[in-house]
């Protein structure tokens, strides 16, 4: 249970301050039609207009808080109602579904998005430091919202923003298998690690060759859940638990925040929390090659040689470009199952921040209509991706003198493609693949949107895999 979402049960009507959605452009027929006369002048008097994000707390007949105004845009979505819980005083609220702006929440669909949208404005990352004040605002669910689905979505960003923000002292690859084992106990679900040597035995050369300079040995962690004769669902998340660049290292500015290089794999261990506790019927598997890209003695060196899982060579053009060296053994084995669908995810270019910024998430697919259906359930959802081509002539600036393929290309354009290229060598022609290469992080805070890591994607993709399979 959210400890900021109270059962209608739970609250009496009279207890529950009603908060009452209002833009510009409604707020005069709020106060021409239901505004008490007091509410009218008060409102008046403090001449507050309705700007989205700005609040009116009216006092009511007995001095206590009688009412809230919202400022709302309804662009926002999902995000409308998210600043409330931090910027109103601890209590309960209740949505006033008999003002103008009211009625929009009142379908099933918009009460229970209000509802989401107010429970992840009452995250908070505490683990270091506690919050300065102590609790958030309560709101009574609207009748019409789906708790479930509000709870699950909720935890599951929760636990993907909790994992990111974890610094990598407190989140290696050891810490981030138990944060996937404890998500698969939690479902029922079957947990399995590969860890260090044993991931050459077992042929996965290019997760050891990237973690075996660390002294927190790498690892292929599996997570397998579900009706092993469903719809096969398969999702690879990057795990680089921190990313020095090894020995081609990053500067002190690129290496403050590669503590957020395992967003990949803290996304899918949210997204699959949620499509396990809303029981899908696929069959679900999560594999997250865990490492830390460390300097040492034994560390990969530019221009060595490693042959992958797939059996393809590849050549070290730059150690820095780890995250696809640890994916493409990962992709192969998830590609050996045929899966129905299979979706990588990966804060893997800065080249992706660079063509879309932070907030968008780039989107590559092989498959046209996968990709339509993905840009949809993010723009439905307010979780946006944007799609960027798999430009197949840009392939050839991969390619290697001595090798198959090169992990980088010497060029400096399409950073983003190329790599997105790389990953999909890996992938056979009739797979319906998707990669996504996202931030993982907001820069500065917004409602409902902290600073620091952020589960990009999770809602769009649980969307679209609901329609599909639900």
């Amino acid at each position: 249970m959210l400890p900021y979402l109270a059962d209608a049960s739970s609250a009496a009507p009279t207890e529950a301050v009603p908060v009452t959605p209002v833009t510009k452009e409604t707020l005069p027929q709020w106060r021409e039609t239901a505004a008490a006369p007091a509410e009218r002048a008060w409102v008046e008097a403090i001449r507050f207009t309705g700007e989205p994000g700005k609040t009116a707390l009216i006092p009511g007949p007995d001095g206590r808080l009688g009412r809230v105004l919202a400022g709302v845009k309804p662009e926002d979505g999902l995000w409308q109602l998210a600043g409330l819980p931090d910027a109103l005083p601890e209590g309960t609220y209740a949505l006033d579904s008999s003002g103008p702006g009211g009625g929009a929440f009142a379908a099933p669909e918009a009460a229970t998005r209000a509802a989401l949208g107010w429970a992840l404005g009452t995250y908070a990352f505490a683990r270091y430091k506690e919050r300065k004040r102590g609790g958030f605002a309560t709101l009574v669910l609207p009748a019409a919202a789906d708790r479930g689905e509000v709870e699950r979505l909720a935890r599951g960003i929760f636990l993907t923003r909790d994992l990111i923000n974890t610094p990598a002292s407190d989140m290696g690859p050891a810490e981030l298998a138990a944060a996937a084992e404890n998500v698969a106990g939690e479902a029922g679900a079957r947990f399995s690690a590969i860890v260090g040597d044993e991931l050459l035995t077992q042929n996965y050369p290019t997760i050891h060759m990237v973690g075996r300079a660390s002294t927190r040995a790498p690892r292929l962690i599996d997570i397998v859940w579900g009706d092993p004769e469903a719809p096969k669902v398969t999702l690879v998340g990057k795990g680089v638990c921190f990313d020095s660049g090894g020995l081609d290292l990053k500067p002190s500015s690129g290496m403050r925040n590669m503590k957020k290089d395992m967003g990949g794999a803290a996304t899918v261990l949210g997204l699959a929390s949620a499509i396990m506790d809303a029981k899908l019927p696929v069959r679900l598997r999560v594999l997250i090659p865990a490492v830390e890209n460390a300097v040492s003695g034994n560390a990969m060196r530019p221009l060595d040689v490693v042959r992958t899982r797939k059996g393809t060579t590849v050549e070290i053009g730059n150690t820095d470009a780890e995250g696809r060296l640890i994916l493409c053994d990962a992709l192969t084995e998830a590609d050996s199952e045929k899966p129905s669908v299979l979706i990588d995810f990966a804060t893997l270019t800065g080249a992706a921040r660079v063509a879309l910024g932070p907030d968008l998430p780039a989107l590559f697919s092989s498959d046209d209509a996968l990709a339509a259906d993905l840009i949809a359930a993010g723009t439905d959802e307010n979780d946006p991706m944007w799609r960027l081509p798999l430009w197949a002539p840009y392939r050839k600036l991969l390619d290697s003198k001595v090798a198959d393929i090169n992990n980088v290309s010497e060029s400096g354009f399409a950073g983003a493609i190329i790599a997105a290229l790389y990953l999909q060598d890996f992938v056979s022609k009739d797979t319906q693949w998707a990669h996504l290469d996202l931030f993982a992080w907001n820069n500065s805070a917004r409602p409902g949107r902290p600073e620091g890591g952020e589960a990009m994607t999770i809602r769009a993709i649980y969307a679209y895999l609901r329609r599909r399979f639900g």
